[in-house]
C-alpha cells in the first residue's frame, strides 16, 4: 500500500505534530508499506492550495491521502481520505487563537472534515468536540492514541553540552511549544510565589504564536531559565534529570510530553483539561490554573515523598498502555478498510 502523508509536518518540526507524524511515517515503513509526502507550500494559502491539488491528482499509485492535522484540502481528493484533527481548544478556552485565527481555523477544518472520508481524532475528549462542533456522525470518528517513543525515556551517556549548568540543580521542568494555550504566563508567576520563589523552573520548547507575553513573563523571573528549542538528545536528559514536570495546559487535545514524562518515571503535575483526563494516569491533578493553583500543585507534589516514590514504577506501567506500535497498526487497519 502507499500512502501519502503531510510532508509540512514530517519535514518541519512544529511539535506533537510533528512526532505524530515522523512516528507514523517510521511505523508503516517498517512493516513494509510505502509513503510519499504531500507537497506544501511557504504559506497557509499556498499550502492550502498545494494540498488540495495533490488530492485531486496525485498519482495513481497512492491508495490514500492522510492529512495529518486538523486542515486539509479545499476541494475532495480523489481516492480515500483521511484528515487527523487533534482537538478544539476554543470550544473549552478562548486563549488558543484570536477570534478571527478561530474563525479560519474553523472553516478549514469543517471543510476537511466534510471532504475526507474518515475522520481520526487522538483522544474521546477531542472526538466528542469534533463530533459536537463540526456536527460529525461519531462512525466518521475513530480515536487513535499517540504512543511513546522508548528513545525519549532513555537519557544521554553525557550531559549535553549546555545543560551542564543543571547537573547540580533541582529542578522543575516545562517542555512543549510556548503559547497561549501552554498556560505559560500564570507558570512563569507562580514561580514569583512565596512558596516556589527559590525553586527553579526551565522552560524547554520552540515559540509557536502569540509567545511574546510568555517570554516576557520568563525574562522577569529570576528563577525562570528559557532553552528554547530542545534537542532529542537535550529533551532525554532533561526528563531523567528534572525534580517534577508540570503541564498547566488550558486545553489538550492529548498531551504527549505528560505521557512522556511518566514513561521516563518523572513525577508530573498538570491540569486536567482536555484529553490530560485520559492521559496522565498517576499524576497529580493541580487544584488550579491561576497562579496560586499552580504554585499550590507544584509544593504539593514537590512535598509528596510517598506519591514520588512510587511514581518510578506507576508512570512507565501506566505510559506503557500507549505505544506507536499499537497507533500505526490502528491506522493501517483504517486505511485497509478504505481500500477495500
Amino acid at each position: 500500500m502507499e500512502i501519502a502523508l503531510s510532508g509540512r509536518f514530517i519535514e518541519r518540526n512544529v511539535g506533537g505534530n510533528s512526532t505524530y507524524g515522523r512516528a507514523l511515517r517510521k511505523g508503516l515503513e517498517a512493516r513494509g508499506e510505502h509513503t510519499v509526502l504531500i507537497p506544501y507550500g511557504s504559506s497557509a494559502m499556498a499550502t492550502a492550495l498545494a494540498e488540495t491539488r495533490y488530492g485531486r491528482s496525485h498519482p495513481a499509485s497512492v491508495d490514500v491521502v492522510h492529512f495529518l492535522a486538523d486542515t486539509g484540502p479545499l476541494m475532495t481528493p480523489r481516492g480515500p481520505s483521511v484528515v487527523t484533527v487533534h482537538g478544539v481548544a476554543s470550544r473549552w478556552t478562548t486563549v488558543s487563537r484570536s477570534r478571527a485565527a478561530d474563525r479560519l481555523w474553523r472553516t478549514r477544518v469543517a471543510r476537511a472534515v466534510r471532504l475526507c472520508d474518515r475522520i481520526i481524532t487522538v483522544s474521546h475528549s477531542s472526538a466528542s468536540d469534533v463530533a459536537e462542533v463540526f456536527g460529525v456522525p461519531t462512525d466518521r470518528i475513530t480515536v487513535i492514541y499517540h504512543g511513546l517513543e522508548a528513545n525519549v525515556i532513555h537519557p544521554p551517556e553525557e550531559t549535553p553540552a549546555r545543560l551542564r549548568g543543571l547537573v547540580d540543580e533541582g529542578f522543575v521542568l516545562y517542555l512543549g511549544n510556548v503559547e497561549p494555550r501552554k498556560n505559560l504566563v500564570n507558570l512563569a508567576g507562580a514561580f514569583s510565589t512565596d512558596a516556589l520563589r527559590s525553586t527553579r523552573l526551565v522552560v524547554a520548547g520552540r515559540p509557536a504564536w502569540d509567545y511574546k507575553e510568555s517570554l516576557a513573563a520568563f525574562e522577569q523571573a529570576d528563577n525562570v531559565d528559557y532553552l528554547g528549542f530542545v534537542s532529542d538528545e537535550e529533551r532525554s536528559w532533561l526528563y531523567s534529570h528534572c525534580r517534577l514536570f508540570v503541564f498547566p495546559s488550558h486545553y489538550e487535545g492529548f498531551g504527549l510530553p505528560v505521557l512522556e514524562a511518566l514513561g521516563a518515571g518523572v513525577p508530573v503535575a498538570c491540569s486536567d483539561r482536555g484529553s490530560l483526563a485520559e492521559v496522565a494516569g498517576p499524576a497529580k491533578v493541580l487544584p488550579g490554573i491561576d497562579v496560586a493553583g499552580i504554585s499550590e500543585g507544584i509544593s504539593d507534589a514537590l512535598s509528596d515523598e510517598g506519591w514520588r516514590s512510587r511514581i518510578g514504577t506507576l508512570g512507565p506501567q501506566w505510559a506503557s498502555r500507549f505505544t506507536w506500535q499499537k497507533s500505526v497498526d490502528r491506522h493501517l487497519d483504517l486505511y485497509q478498510e478504505l481500500v477495500g
